[in-house]
């Protein structure tokens, strides 16, 4: 599958003007992607790994495993090395299968955590704050629409991202 440019001419989507990434007297082209994500987990802490495809012009298939992790850590992970992989800011449609982070993005979870000094409703410290951090700071770069995906199920690209996440814990067993 091939992603596809978008062309606008002399404006530019809010954010994005006050980011510096555009003028308002420039033409410019938005690129856009998909990515699909996953991440395992061999017990939860155990070795894990993570795995990213990305489809633009090519499909390019990224992956990383930990010697001890939590399966949180390595969905997290995945959403972060893809976007961390794209040089200029871009509109990404990124597939996961995890509730955890689709959610925490689409249902303003981050937005309270950090309106709350990183803790949860329960008033504890929200988990991974180091990962989500930084998947904060490389979303705000892009322009990222987080779509939650069935597990598992008949979806192919998730299922390649499956394998890709499940060949990296592999080799750390």
């Amino acid at each position: 599958m091939r992603a596809f440019s978008e062309r606008w001419y002399g404006s530019c989507k809010s954010d994005r003007l006050r980011a510096g990434y555009c003028s308002t007297n420039s033409i410019f082209t938005v690129k856009k992607v998909i990515v699909y994500t996953d991440g395992a987990c061999s017990g939860n802490p155990g070795p894990g790994g993570w795995g990213a495809i990305i489809y633009d012009d090519e499909e390019r298939s990224l992956a990383g495993s930990s010697p001890q992790t939590t399966n949180n850590r390595m969905e997290m992970r995945a959403a972060l090395e893809a976007l961390r992989h794209l040089e200029e800011p871009t509109e990404v449609h990124l597939h996961t299968d995890s509730a955890y982070l689709a959610r925490a993005f689409n249902d303003s979870w981050l937005d309270k955590w950090q309106r709350n000094g990183w803790r949860t409703s329960s008033k504890k410290p929200v988990e991974n704050q180091d990962l989500w951090k930084a998947l904060l700071k490389e979303a705000e770069r892009h322009d990222v629409k987080w779509i939650k995906v069935k597990g598992h199920a008949d979806d192919e690209r998730n299922i390649q991202a499956d394998e890709l996440a499940v060949s990296a814990m592999q080799a750390q067993l």
